[in-house]
């Protein structure tokens, strides 16, 4: 990002994502809990832009316009990025890493860096800091210490040590009673550059899952919201997840605009993409 693109607009999102206390909150742990938890439920995450052909632009000033004020959502780096950019104004000190996604994955091999996140340096202590893992999305931050399940308002997580080098943790979610994978990461410092280069690739490489596949998500209090193409599902932390398929594009419309909160973009564009998914 240029310098000139580092301004963010406290009020504006503090509007978005429904923030009630005060206008300059002081950069505690008590204020990253309440941000964290109020940022997923607010703005969903989502990849409408690059299903309709539209480039996803990473400086501040397009991510603001986008997930703010058109009240649209993002992947991991619009998220992470504008998140990043409101804890530093608030004066948290905030640093960049990227992850592999380990979600979902049966592979041995190592994939690559594709997801960002943050890591928010307290007197309290290192906590991770995410806002943007779609359907697994964090809603609490997490200490950044390993062998501790850390319940957050929707759901058990815990950081494990990975092994080799240089020294990498794996981030676990407790599902049905086991723990499941969902990234590794290190702490090798990643730089804006670098999350161009990472979204590019994800945004146009033919095999990202990104390019031909409508992927939703967003948080409600005691609920997860989940869209892959015409699968919708609902979590619910007391009644367990349901599961149906949205056959129309009319029911595929409705979802994203009621249950993911989503002002949607072209519609003559994103009809025929919804048209298209399998």
């Amino acid at each position: 990002m240029n310098a000139h693109d580092t301004a963010i607009d406290l009020t504006a999102y503090f509007g978005r994502i429904g923030f009630s206390g005060p206008a300059r909150p002081a950069p505690t742990l008590d204020t990253l809990r309440a941000l964290h938890l109020l940022h997923p439920q607010a703005i969903p995450f989502e990849n409408l832009d690059v299903l309709i052909g539209r480039p996803v632009l990473l400086d501040l000033e397009s991510i603001q316009r986008k997930l703010v004020a058109n009240r649209r959502g993002g992947y991991c780096y619009e998220h992470n990025l504008l998140f990043r950019s409101v804890l530093q104004t608030l004066g948290f000190r905030v640093r960049s890493f990227a992850g592999r996604v380990l979600w979902g994955r049966e592979a041995p091999d190592m994939p690559a860096r594709t997801h960002m996140l943050l890591l928010v340096d307290l007197d309290e202590g290192t906590f991770l800091a995410d806002v943007g893992f779609g359907g697994m999305t964090l809603s609490a931050p997490l200490a950044l210490q390993t062998g501790l399940e850390q319940i957050t308002p929707h759901g058990a997580f815990r950081l494990d040590d990975a092994a080799g080098e240089p020294p990498a943790f794996i981030l676990q979610a407790l599902v049905n009673g086991a723990w499941a994978r969902v990234y590794r990461f290190d702490l090798d410092p990643q730089y804006d550059a670098d999350y161009d280069m990472a979204n590019h690739f994800v945004s146009t490489y033919p095999q990202s899952v990104f390019l031909h596949n409508l992927l939703a998500a967003r948080l409600a209090p005691g609920k997860r919201f989940g869209l892959f193409n015409r699968r919708f599902s609902t979590h619910d932390e007391r009644e367990g997840s349901d599961h149906r398929e949205l056959d129309s594009v009319e029911d595929l419309r409705r979802a994203l605009e009621n249950e993911f909160g989503i002002r949607l973009p072209d519609g003559a564009r994103l009809d025929a993409a919804l048209a298209r998914l399998p």
